[in-house]
């Protein structure tokens, strides 16, 4: 028995289209998984912190490689643009005070320009050195006795607008409690028997509690890759059912 077997058209050409077939299948494989495991980390991010942490979620960017054409060998890279803190959060780091200084000075809500925390100094509605410049800073103990809260006295401000709305004064250095907020005005009135605003609260050290899985996520798009791969080479080269 003799079997007989021949090549249909022209090799060179066949294995030239699989060639380029592969290569528009690597690029699709890594451009959907690279952006997969952008969106993950993303989510990651507004999971852990909510809302108030979308800019530090969009601070992760991917690119791929080559920037223009095919290859078989293509990658991407997923970065993002605030390493310190995605590390931190990523690790469960514990910060300590440098420079021999006894406590990290940590600024409070009522402490935030505009409800919110800015970048450095240019976030805060008073600094550590207006806190100590003012003469009125005064510290309440933790009962645990880790650390203190430290405070400024309250006096209630002119009112202000048609309604009236009271004004808190803290120190005579600043206005806090300036958000709208609903009930805002018995809010107000509870803070100002208190008399006294918490800025900063001053401790020793702080260990971050671990809220990212950034390996985790770069794995599991490692994992789905080659799957990924071969189901785009099939239909590329349309073998796909």
């Amino acid at each position: 028995m003799r079997l007989g077997a021949a090549i249909v058209g022209d090799l060179r050409k066949v294995l030239a289209d699989e060639v380029r077939a592969g290569e528009r299948a690597a690029m699709t494989a890594i451009r959907a998984e690279t952006e997969r495991v952008k969106v993950e980390l993303r989510r990651q991010v507004t999971t852990a912190f909510s809302g108030n942490a979308r800019g530090i979620a969009n601070a992760w960017r991917s690119m791929i490689f080559p920037r223009s054409g095919q290859s078989l060998r293509p990658a991407g890279l997923v970065f993002t643009k605030v390493p310190n803190v995605i590390d931190a959060f990523d690790r469960g780091a514990l910060i300590r005070t440098k420079g021999g200084r006894k406590f990290l000075a940590i600024p409070t809500g009522f402490n935030a320009a505009r409800g919110r925390r800015g970048r450095g100094e240019r976030g805060m509605r008073v600094t550590p050195a207006q806190m100590v410049a003012s003469g009125q800073a005064f510290l309440r103990p933790f009962k645990s006795g880790r650390g203190f809260v430290w405070c400024l006295p309250l006096r209630q401000g002119e009112g202000a607008g048609r309604r009236r709305r009271t004004r808190l004064v803290a120190g005579g250095v600043t206005e806090v409690g300036t958000a709208n907020r609903k009930g805002r005005e018995a809010w107000a009135r509870g803070l100002l028997e208190q008399g006294m605003v918490p800025m900063f609260l001053l401790l020793p050290q702080v260990k971050l509690a671990k809220r990212l899985d950034v390996r985790g996520a770069a794995e599991r798009g490692l994992r789905r890759l080659p799957g990924r791969f071969v189901a785009a080479w099939e239909r590329e080269s349309g073998r796909a059912a």
